[in-house]
């Protein structure tokens, strides 16, 4: 009956974990098409699945074109974490910067700074898909910098290094942040077709067969 009650309380924390981590989709390793995308380092997605990464405050860089299933990656890492009882928050860059504006105005930025900061790993979608203001730039730089050694972070963006003054602005800011990021880094290359429209396909193929 013990075992059972610590089973239950364990699956039951996973959920609640999961659920604060707000994932649009639950999507995990065991459904992704190894097979669609060969030039993914399997063997390195399951490597960081097991979450050594996490405990040495590395982070993860996921670069690619639309549709090369970056953000399928990263939700599933995620996921992995929750599992190893990590603090997981899944937000687009967009609306962190937005938040993060919004809470200067209301005089709330002190706490949801320290929100972020204290994250075991932090998920930022979509970085350099939409533009976002000056102001929003700064205060992500500040989370960015402040969680340097601190706690992971995985990016999933659409821009090569060099294009990511584009996103920050300020040449100096990028740099400065670039330097942190990918300090002892993993950085993955998605540079395959898209991942979605081989899946797609595929699916249709099975219902023809």
């Amino acid at each position: 009956l013990t075992e059972l009650e610590l089973r239950i309380r364990s699956e039951n924390n996973e959920k609640r974990r999961i659920k604060e981590a707000k994932f649009p989709l639950l999507k995990t390793l065991e459904n992704f098409d190894f097979e669609a995308v060969p030039e993914l380092d399997k063997r390195l997605m399951r490597d960081l699945a097991v979450g050594d990464y996490l405990n040495e405050c590395r982070n993860v860089i996921l670069m690619g074109k639309s549709g090369a299933g970056k953000t399928h990656l990263a939700t599933a890492l995620g996921i992995e974490a929750c599992r190893q009882s990590k603090r997981v928050r899944f937000v687009t860059g967009y609306t962190l910067a937005n938040d993060l504006v919004e809470a200067r105005t209301e005089r709330d930025l002190n706490r949801l700074l320290g929100k972020y900061t204290r994250l075991d790993l932090l998920i930022l979608d979509e970085l350099g898909y939409v533009p976002f203001s000056k102001e929003g730039a700064e205060l992500l730089f500040q989370i960015l910098a402040e969680r340097h050694e601190r706690g992971s972070v995985i990016i999933t963006t659409n821009l090569g290094f060099a294009d990511w003054t584009q996103i920050f602005g300020d040449h100096n800011m990028t740099a400065a942040l670039l330097d942190r990021l990918t300090h002892r880094a993993h950085i993955i290359e998605c540079t395959w077709d898209s991942y979605r429209l081989k899946q797609s396909l595929k699916g249709g193929k099975k219902k023809t067969l």
